[in-house]
């Protein structure tokens, strides 16, 4: 096949098929907002510095290392043959790991041409930084000397200085170099290489390794070690069963701390920080409550706010309180209920490994905060979840170092200074949520990835131990559950004992209080003794039957009710009016005792009422003095702000299908000789009546036409039509290619012009 040498990047665009420019697309996605015109406005979005650096991002080590080799070879400003850039890269890279990473850089429009003329985008200069290859910038002066024997007749000092700065950085640090002196003044190493001109000086105390210096001293490493493949990872092989089972067990401590945090939220609920979050001494009881440490409590709390288990209260004192969609969460099954929370966590656009941590002013980041909130986030948690199912089932990393730098080589553009914590964070809290044990990912985890939620329940529902349906009942007021308890007798028995231990078998304690608890549930001592009866596999010992008696026998002599309001008044006979009166009844009055009515209906409610029926009551505060209980107008909760946007999803093969097919009918369009044109001489729409009749006539005669149009959306276009049909205030007309009828609103088009035959 022979390869035609194309001089620009918007050519080489050109002539490509729909379906690289498709894979461009998709690969590129920053490329096809707004939609390019044509492939010249796609050459130069491909050629920006922002979207230059974007594409770097996805690069591995190698292909990077490929890249800094084409910009040593000065590809950005003429075309390099592909053996140049091989001999930059060394005897020892395969050719054939370069020829694949040149193909990837092609694919991303990062360079273009045949092997004997390969080009790379300017811009991707900048982007590289200013060291490709750790090498300096080219010194005129040194260009035709023979520098392996100037660098051989050097100290042993100063050649040091050199290979010091060839290994690594090109640039160093040196009072020396405040003055460049005469060779014969010079005194140290620096100097003497400044006096040379074998290093550059910067300013008063840095120096730069020329890049002819560093090529000769790497001599047959021009690019020092080239890794060329991703470093191996040490693995270890488990049953998958195994695997499941251990991640089963995480699962549900994980279900049964979210259910003590909504417990916990529900009586106390703790105070939101001024500054947004939740505070030092909250995170530290939540912590001794659950008996975990502060990091998993942490990423609890994070789970139960992105599931909206709990949120904040739009009080003038803000809480974090549970929502109605934690009874909701607490009916699911325990499968379902992990369910949502590890969906939950895999979309969670926050780092609760963060907190903790100080930001950029020095103050600590807490829990629940804005701070925490990091759109990228959900990627990067995929990208280590991915690296872990390539993996056979059951196969598990040794250590998440190996992972780190796995990811690392793969993209070491990708997560800034968090990109290796952010693979800790990850492990970390899949092997909490049940999704990772022993390092693997588990089929649950698996399934959840690939099929949704849905489908991860059910396997994790496999993986979890059968709900038993009896306790054991010891002899020193302990309760031991042998598995997980069915929903029913699980509640029954967390209302009568607490939780003194968990695992495998959870252990129970029942007292005074726990007993005590149960009654004001609404339990009898009758109900708890049927309870331990007929779900103990073992005798129920008498020192419980007597303490549910004894505690039964004291519990309800004092009583308590609810009210809303009361009334009072010293006259017995008007009070007694009031609550025989229709209005009485209806407000639900109730005498409690002499002069004192009371009601279940708001104090401001039953005023109204009795003013309504011919009464005159009036409001008193706690001290007996009058108050004012008229309404002081509508309040309208403040609205939540909206919740930024996250990371663009990648269009689908129809989307980058019709982006290229517009792309096409732009060239097209651009490549026309035009003839008469309609057009607004002020830019805007084109004059409808003109417009019309110039339309007609191409119908007419069976000509095409150059339209300018504008889209819904503000998009300009152009196109290239055979219009077929024009009325109702649109055309209808078939594109360049004659495979598909468009339409188009009259209003919405800027010019159109007769195509004249070429």
């Amino acid at each position: 096949m022979v390869r035609v040498s194309v001089s620009t990047l918007t050519e080489w665009l050109r002539e490509r098929d729909d379906a690289a420019l498709a894979r461009l697309l998709g690969a590129r996605p920053d490329l096809a907002t707004p939609i390019p015109a044509d492939t010249s406005v796609l050459a130069t979005r491909a050629g920006s510095r922002a979207s230059v650096a974007r594409a770097a991002e996805s690069l591995d080590t190698f292909t990077l290392t490929v890249l800094d080799a084409l910009l040593l070879c000065d590809a950005d400003t003429r075309p390099v043959t592909l053996a140049e850039v091989a001999a930059m890269l060394g005897t020892k890279v395969p050719r054939k790991r370069v020829r694949e990473a040149l193909d990837t850089l092609a694919e991303l429009a990062l360079v273009w041409g045949p092997d004997d003329a390969l080009s790379v985008v300017p811009s991707a200069r900048e982007a590289a930084g200013m060291f490709p290859g750790g090498l300096g910038r080219r010194s005129a002066e040194l260009d035709g000397r023979d520098l392996t024997a100037v660098i051989a007749e050097l100290s042993e000092p100063e050649r040091k200085v050199l290979a010091t700065l060839a290994e690594g950085q090109p640039t160093g640090r040196s009072r020396d170099a405040n003055v460049i002196v005469p060779l014969e003044q010079a005194e140290t190493p620096v100097q003497k290489l400044l006096a040379r001109g074998l290093l550059l000086r910067l300013d008063a105390e840095t120096v730069e390794l020329p890049r002819q210096v560093g090529l000769a001293l790497r001599g047959a490493h021009p690019m020092g070690q080239v890794k060329v493949n991703p470093p191996p990872v040490q693995t270890t092989a488990h049953k998958l069963s195994t695997v499941d089972a251990t991640a089963a067990g995480e699962a549900m401590e994980l279900i049964r701390h979210t259910e003590k945090l909504i417990a916990l939220w529900s009586g106390e609920p703790p105070a939101v920080l001024r500054a947004g979050g939740l505070g030092v001494r909250d995170i530290r009881r939540l912590a001794r409550e659950l008996q975990a440490d502060e990091v998993r409590c942490t990423l609890i709390a994070e789970l139960a706010l992105g599931a909206g288990l709990v949120i904040a209260t739009d009080t003038s004192t803000p809480q974090w309180a549970p929502t109605t969609q934690a009874d909701v969460w607490l009916a699911a099954t325990p499968p379902h209920r992990w369910a949502t929370l590890a969906s939950v966590w895999l979309d969670l656009p926050r780092l609760p490994g963060l907190a903790g941590s100080k930001d950029l002013r020095d103050k600590v980041i807490a829990p629940l905060s804005e701070e925490l909130r990091r759109p990228l986030a959900p990627a990067s948690r995929r990208r280590v979840l991915d690296a872990l199912g390539e993996f056979e089932p059951g196969t598990g990393v040794d250590s998440p170092d190996d992972l780190a730098g796995l990811l690392a080589w793969r993209a070491p553009r990708r997560g800034g200074r968090l990109r290796d914590d952010l693979v800790f964070w990850t492990i970390r809290e899949a092997q909490a949520l049940g999704l990772v044990a022993f390092g693997a990912l588990t089929s649950a985890a698996r399934a959840l990835i690939e099929d949704g939620p849905a489908v991860a329940a059910k396997n994790m529902a496999d993986a979890m131990p059968q709900p038993v349906d009896h306790v054991l009942v010891q002899a020193d007021l302990t309760v031991v559950a042998p598995g997980p308890l069915e929903q029913t007798l699980g509640h029954e028995i967390n209302l009568v004992a607490d939780v003194e231990s968990a695992g495998g078998a959870t252990v129970y304690r029942i007292s005074e209080a726990s007993i005590r608890r149960a009654l004001d549930a609404g339990r009898t001592s009758t109900d708890l003794h049927e309870l331990f009866r007929t779900r103990s596999r073992t005798p129920v010992p008498q020192s419980l039957t007597y303490m549910i008696d004894d505690v039964a026998r004291r519990h309800g002599q004092l009583r308590g009710g609810a009210a809303m309001s009361f009334l009072r008044c010293d006259d017995e006979a008007l009070l007694a009016e009031v609550a025989a009166s229709p209005a009485g009844a209806r407000l639900e009055l109730r005498k409690i005792a002499p002069g004192v009515l009371v009601s279940p209906v708001p104090l401001a409610d039953v005023l109204e009422e009795l003013r309504g029926a011919g009464f005159a009551p009036s409001a008193e505060d706690s001290d007996g003095r009058l108050m004012d209980l008229r309404p002081s107008g509508v309040r309208v909760p403040l609205r939540q702000r909206p919740k930024p946007a996250g990371v663009p999803r990648t269009a689908s093969p129809e989307q980058l299908a019709d982006l290229v097919s517009a792309m096409r009918a732009g060239d097209k369009a651009a490549g026309t000789r035009r003839g008469r044109t309609v057009a607004l001489a002020g830019g805007g729409g084109a004059d409808t009546s003109a417009t019309l009749a110039l339309l007609q006539e191409a119908v007419t005669q069976g000509r095409n036409v150059h339209i300018g149009y504008v889209d819904a959306n503000g998009t300009a276009s152009q196109r290239v039509i055979e219009p077929i049909r024009v009325g109702a205030g649109v055309v209808e007309g078939l594109d360049s290619t004659r495979s598909e009828t468009h339409r188009f609103a009259l209003h919405r088009i800027t010019a159109v012009s007769l195509v004249e035959d070429s």
